[in-house]
C-alpha cells in the first residue's frame, strides 16, 4: 500500500533489534530512552493499573501523510487488532 511503518519506545536499540528478529518484524523500530518524541506525540502519560499510578507509554497510532501531517490517531490500540484496523482505514473501510 506504499506506507512507512515505524515502531517507537523506550525500550533500548538492542531489545528492539531482539524483538523485531524474534517475530520477525518487516519494519522499523525505533528507541527512544530520551522520551523526546513520546513526550511530543503526547503518548507518555498517567496510567493506573491496581491502584498505582505510574507514568509510561500509551500504545497509540499515528497515520501521517506526505506532507508530514498527522490525518488520523487511533487511541489506545490493541496490539492483536492493530494492524487491521490501520490497513481497514487506509482502504477506506473504517
Amino acid at each position: 500500500m506504499n506506507v512507512v511503518v515505524i515502531g517507537v519506545s523506550k525500550d533500548s536499540a538492542a531489545s528492539h533489534q531482539r524483538f523485531a528478529e524474534k517475530h520477525n518484524l518487516p519494519f522499523i523500530l525505533l528507541s527512544d530512552p530520551e522520551l523526546t518524541a513520546i513526550q511530543a506525540y503526547g503518548v507518555w502519560q498517567e496510567k493506573k493499573l491496581y491502584g498505582k499510578v505510574s507514568m509510561c507509554v500509551v500504545r497509540t497510532t499515528f497515520i501521517i501523510d506526505e506532507a508530514s501531517n498527522i490525518e488520523k490517531i487511533l487511541p489506545k490500540v490493541k496490539p492483536g487488532t492493530n494492524a487491521a484496523d490501520i490497513l481497514a482505514y487506509l482502504r477506506g473501510e473504517a
